[in-house]
């Protein structure tokens, strides 16, 4: 498939740019490999490739890989030396005043941030203005394709089901008085996984008390704690179907090996879940009145409810992130603690909203995953509302 160049350059016509200039040293910048559509080769020079607003794209190789960027159309410029690359980069950019690169202001949105600092000094000192490419980078590394959403929902079927397995499995154990650690219980998940046809490049992450007040807590072989009466235990669990062009499911749910789950958990689950709700509702009556929206202030709407409660200092990741082919996509995260992400949410993407207050005895998360389609926002699996009674 060929770089959607006439996709490309509506989007700039869109979004008043003259162009979008796409440079790579050694592989650094896999979004531009992944946009552009490039097959293997060797590319051990610098090269950059412009694709303006109207007109025929150029590319700009070094004399030794004249042939690095074949499969791109236009016209192409070479240099050898220093002084050739400054010239033909200025011939290139010669008409532009405004053009997007992978740069993040401040790097205020470290994923994009690809191109090096002194490349973006060497374009700006060719004239034109170098703007963030980060919400163009979205259209073509987040948006999904209707195959994708189905796969995504399919795998949010299956991935629902082996968590609710996963708790009557452990509650089982726990009545039985059989040993089960976070570890067994992960390799119980990842066997369902396996018989129903679905991967994930790591996962999932099983935690009982203290050890879910790390929000990226692994259990090991090495080190895993057991699984008992009283506990609290979490589960986040993500997954995606074997098929190429597949996109993840994401969940995170919360369960109490009690008849009731005590007042200290729940009243934290409920804040948790208000956090959760508002950030939804934020997201869906925005997309319906079509109204822009940036990652951040779906962040401070989930933030603000958790601050309000006085957890605030237990809070200390971002709201929610992107999902795509990977589980952490390239699209707007819900964030402005981490970073501050000034990206648009757009139809055709999803991100999951997963607030969490980690407390040094114990932590409790809830997660949804959010579609964002034409007019409208919704979340595609099964919604958690009180902390699972396990052995009611």
């Amino acid at each position: 498939m060929s770089a959607d160049i006439q996709g490309i350059q509506s989007d700039l016509r869109a979004a008043k740019l003259d162009g979008w200039l796409f440079y790579d040293f050694r592989g650094r910048d896999p979004i531009a490999q992944h946009i552009l559509n490039l097959p293997d080769g060797m590319r051990t020079r610098r090269w950059f490739y412009f694709v303006p607003a109207k007109g025929t794209p150029k590319k700009l190789v070094h004399k030794i890989e004249a042939e690095s960027l074949k499969s791109l159309p236009g016209d192409t410029l070479y240099y050898a030396r220093q002084d050739e690359l400054r010239k033909n980069l200025g011939k290139m950019l010669r008409r532009a005043k405004n053009v997007a690169m992978q740069y993040s202001p401040k790097n205020a949105i470290p994923y994009v941030a690809m191109v090096d600092a002194g490349t973006v000094e060497l374009v700006r000192s060719s004239g034109p203005r170098v703007v963030s490419s980060a919400d163009l980078v979205q259209k073509y590394e987040a948006c999904w394709t209707a195959e994708q959403l189905e796969s995504h929902l399919s795998a949010g079927v299956t991935i629902d089901r082996i968590v609710r397995g996963a708790f009557q499995h452990a509650t089982s154990c726990v009545r039985e008085e059989k040993t089960l650690t976070e570890y067994d219980l992960k390799k119980w998940i990842l066997n369902e996984f396996e018989a129903a046809g679905l991967w994930a490049e790591e996962g999932p992450d099983i935690a009982v008390n203290a050890n879910a007040s790390d929000p990226h807590y692994g259990p090991t072989a090495e080190k895993a704690a057991p699984i008992r009466e009283g506990d609290l235990l979490l589960l986040d669990v993500w997954g995606k179907k074997k098929k190429p062009g597949s996109v993840y499911y994401d969940v995170t749910w919360m369960g109490y090996f009690g008849a009731k789950a005590p007042e200290k958990y729940a009243k934290v689950f409920a804040v948790v879940r208000e956090a959760r709700d508002k950030a939804f509702e934020l997201i869906r009556k925005h997309v319906a009145a079509g109204k822009p929206l940036q990652g951040w202030q779906v962040d401070k709407a989930a933030r603000s409810v958790i601050e309000r409660a006085g957890y605030g200092k237990y809070f200390f990741h971002r709201t929610g992130h992107s999902i795509g082919e990977k589980v952490h996509g390239n699209g707007a995260n819900m964030d402005g603690l981490e970073t501050h992400d000034a990206r648009h949410l757009i139809p055709q993407t999803c991100n999951s909203i997963e607030p969490g207050i980690y407390l040094p005895e114990f932590g409790v998360r809830s997660e949804v995953n959010v579609y964002i389609g034409e007019g409208e926002a919704r979340v595609t699996g099964a919604i958690q509302n009180e902390i699972l009674a396990l052995l009611a």
